[in-house]
């Protein structure tokens, strides 16, 4: 059915059907699954920290299934929760004692009612409303497909062209900024997202939070980019699959997350190239970042030349996820087939030179001691 609704009704276009709510469906069955068989057929040797913290233990009743996996509050547009998160909302006891220490150094416990989701709600209620305004007012003006239009590409020189895929995706991100905070801010409303007190005795409603816009706008590596991006999705990948893939769990995340998102062509496109991101991102970081931590202007000045290549990169790889179909996504890739090869060249000649580099290295040694 989903085939057919995709590739014959609605190709290249986006529809917000029943598949949202599913997807969040998906997310909830599957970690319940894995937490079950953590929890049942599992000693506790064999789990990780994060395993044994969410295995459970007594298999749920059906009343509690279907409230974990159907509450009016995540049905629509998540976020997905763990259900031990769940059910600790659900008997009240997420709620922590306040601690403070009095005069005499003493710890003072105070019992604390449930704290107020007032401040944070409004907070992300503002957020939405003003990343609403931006995606209205901007993303018609810088349409994405525009950076495959053939006139463009060739009268616009490169930079301009990176420059307006840039522009594009920013206009473009507040769509999803929108969403995942409204969402976050009813399951707020509600109680839920409760979780712990600061140093200064506020409490945090970040729980189940999906995103944080200043660390996505200014991550310095395609890693700091994805862990701050959809992060509820991210946990859920790591937990049924990053953890548990025996072969290449990279590849094998980013593959499951492309069917997990549908069946567009443009979901694939955009994950087997992330694949190879990530990769080449992993070694610059790994053989080249060590030599710029000398001096604080050296790190300044790499914090910002990664901040511009975690850009494009993400820019680069997302454009087929936003075009959908396969006709515009390999037109793209027609027009910037170049950076492909510069990404696999990339990532060889950085492993090629950090191998010359340590050769050289214990050479010279060898020479001094003798």
């Amino acid at each position: 059915y989903l085939i057919v609704g995709v590739y014959v009704f609605d190709y290249g276009m986006y529809s917000a059907d029943f598949t949202g709510p599913m997807m969040v469906i998906t997310q909830k069955i599957t970690s319940m699954a894995f937490e079950i068989h953590d929890g049942m057929t599992k000693r506790e040797v064999q789990l990780t920290s994060s395993q044994k913290y969410l295995a459970i233990s007594r298999m749920p009743s059906l009343l509690e299934y279907l409230s974990y996996n159907c509450n009016f509050m995540g049905i629509l547009a998540g976020p997905t929760c763990s259900y031990k998160e769940y059910t600790a909302f659900i008997e009240g006891t997420s709620y922590q004692q306040l601690q403070l220490k009095n005069v005499d150094g003493k710890d003072v416990k105070l019992i604390k009612t449930e704290p107020s989701p007032k401040n944070a709600v409004i907070s992300k209620l503002c957020t939405c409303a003003i990343c609403l305004v931006i995606y209205l007012s901007l993303y018609k003006l810088l349409p994405v497909d525009y950076s495959i239009n053939d006139s463009f590409v060739s009268s616009a020189p490169f930079y301009l062209q990176v420059t307006y895929l840039y522009l594009a995706m920013l206009a473009l991100r507040p769509k999803y900024y929108f969403v995942w905070t409204l969402a976050d801010a009813i399951n707020n409303a509600a109680g839920f997202g409760f979780n712990g007190y600061n140093k200064d005795g506020s409490p945090r409603w970040d729980l189940i939070s999906n995103l944080r816009i200043l660390d996505i706008e200014f991550a310095t590596s395609f890693k700091l980019f994805l862990d701050n991006w959809n992060i509820q999705t991210a946990h859920w990948l790591k937990r049924v699959c990053y953890e548990r893939c025996p072969v290449n769990p990279t590849a094998a995340t980013f593959l499951l997350s492309a069917m997990w998102h549908g069946v567009y062509p443009g979901y694939y496109l955009t994950f087997v190239t992330g694949i190879g991101m990530t990769m080449a991102a992993r070694a610059v970081r790994h053989n080249i970042r060590p030599y710029f931590l000398a001096s604080d202007l050296s790190k300044f000045i790499y914090d910002v030349l990664t901040w511009v290549c975690t850009q494009v990169a993400i820019c680069y790889t997302v454009v087929p996820f936003v075009l959908l179909a396969v006709g515009p996504s390999l037109k793209f890739y027609r027009y910037v087939l170049i950076h492909h090869l510069i990404l696999i060249s990339r990532y060889s000649s950085v492993v090629l030179l950090c191998r010359i580099i340590v050769a050289q290295m214990i050479h010279m040694e060898s020479l001094l001691i003798v």
